[in-house]
């Protein structure tokens, strides 16, 4: 066990990450909106007093805008089991932190993460007294895992995720990592083949539980559904036109598929649904260049001036945040983002329940196994060029290509069905063996 040295070696580094981070983290806040959202508790500063804080309520931790999406399903499962349980989701990110605050789940104390310095992690637990914390898909800080140990408060990490990337990286360094994975009382893994990950990074055999994906659950919560507003928009575009839709692209993907609906069905709308909203002047700028005429789903109002004047081929351009997948329900082909120019890929399990065709590009690492089944199923076409993806949009177009697809699909997310349920009870179990 190499404990002490990879904790001051930890201890060492931390703030040297910080100041390099910093920074950056500082455009990310003034991009997104962060400031004036109670920022301080980043740093455990807060502004409601002890006593009016949810005491022994069960503390959610999700990073981002996509695992907090995952909390809020949870939390909302949660509710229907157990009315009277309290909860508090922690986020890292100021979207992650919007999404959170419009969901309208009642009596939810949102707030931020907190740094992983030792003291701010103190500051927070003391706050707060969690009963349990839960952590979504990763970030099992050391720190953070010390302090509940010191307070025996449980922590679980459902979800599980490690890309391909990051296990070689952790297998590198396994034996400088293992003390700290040691610490989870409960590892909820997506795929059976993954407990050997989690077993090499140190988490006993018995802490390890398949549960399968909260992610690709299609559970009872809500699923993609169309919206009067969302079809009145593309209706002013002009009506009964096929909507291809690009869900959370990622710099040099927008105009470039774009690019590829427009020459393959010319009479498509695209759809640009970038992941992150704060890039929605660059994505602007990149498809006027392309030659297209750009409608931002924030200045709807003026939207049907625009079209009408201009004579280039039109594209909506989704700026708003937590929105694709209601989107999604109006597509009548989906093309997955950051499959192409970047890697990880992003979620396809969303277009799958709203029961469209999925298109990606060759990078999904981040969600294997299931893109190479669905790819081997017939469940998704993958393409690696914007050659390919002419041919693929194509293909999909075809009514019997996309409901064999879709079908096919749809049957490989049934292996996760009840995977929120599964969760629950492993959450449920662990808080009652620590009382």
């Amino acid at each position: 066990m190499r404990l002490f040295p990879a904790l001051l070696l930890y201890r060492l580094l931390l703030p040297l990450l910080f100041i390099a981070a910093f920074p950056g983290w500082l455009v990310k806040m003034l991009r997104r909106g962060g400031f004036g959202t109670r920022l301080g508790e980043r740093v455990a500063v807060y502004s409601t007093a002890r006593d009016n804080e949810p005491k022994g309520a069960v503390h959610i931790h999700a990073i981002s805008v996509g695992e907090s999406l995952l909390a809020l399903k949870l939390i909302r499962a949660w509710l229907v089991l157990e009315p009277a349980r309290r909860f508090v989701l922690a986020t890292g990110t100021a979207t992650g932190h919007a999404v959170a605050s419009t969901a309208g789940i009642q009596a939810l104390r949102i707030t931020y993460a907190p740094l992983d310095f030792p003291s701010m992690v103190r500051r927070y637990c003391k706050h707060f007294e969690p009963s349990q914390i839960v952590l979504i898909e990763g970030e099992a800080w050391p720190y953070l895992l010390f302090a509940c140990r010191d307070r025996r408060i449980p922590v679980a990490l459902v979800n599980a995720r490690m890309s391909p990337r990051s296990s070689r990286r952790y297998r590198r360094f396994a034996a400088w990592v293992r003390p700290v994975f040691s610490l989870l009382d409960a590892v909820a893994i997506q795929e059976p083949e993954d407990a050997e990950i989690w077993r090499n990074l140190g988490v006993d055999r018995q802490r390890i539980h398949h549960t399968g994906s909260l992610k690709f659950d299609p559970g009872d919560g809500p699923r993609p559904a169309k919206r009067a507003d969302f079809q009145d928009m593309l209706d002013a575009f002009g009506k009964q036109r096929p909507v291809i839709l690009a869900a959370s692209t990622h710099a040099g993907e927008d105009a470039w598929i774009a690019s590829a609906i427009r020459d393959a069905v010319p009479n498509a709308l695209p759809v640009i649904v970038p992941r992150h909203a704060e890039r929605r002047a660059a994505v602007k700028n990149d498809l006027e260049l392309a030659g297209f005429g750009v409608v931002m789903r924030s200045r709807f109002p003026s939207l049907c001036k625009l079209a009408s004047s201009d004579d280039r081929p039109q594209v909506l351009l989704i700026d708003s945040t937590g929105e694709l997948r209601d989107w999604t329900a109006h597509a009548d082909v989906v093309i997955i983002g950051k499959s192409f120019f970047a890697r990880g890929g992003q979620n396809p399990a969303e277009a799958i329940l709203a029961g469209k065709p999925v298109i990606c590009g060759p990078h999904m690492e981040n969600f294997e196994p299931l893109a190479s089944r669905l790819t081997a199923a017939h469940g998704c076409l993958r393409v690696v060029d914007q050659s390919g993806l002419h041919n693929a949009i194509i293909s999909v177009m075809n009514s019997q290509t996309a409901v064999t697809m879709t079908r096919n699909a749809a049957q490989l997310l049934v292996r996760h069905d009840g995977a929120t349920g599964r969760i629950l009870t492993l959450l449920n179990t662990l808080s009652s063996m620590q009382k």
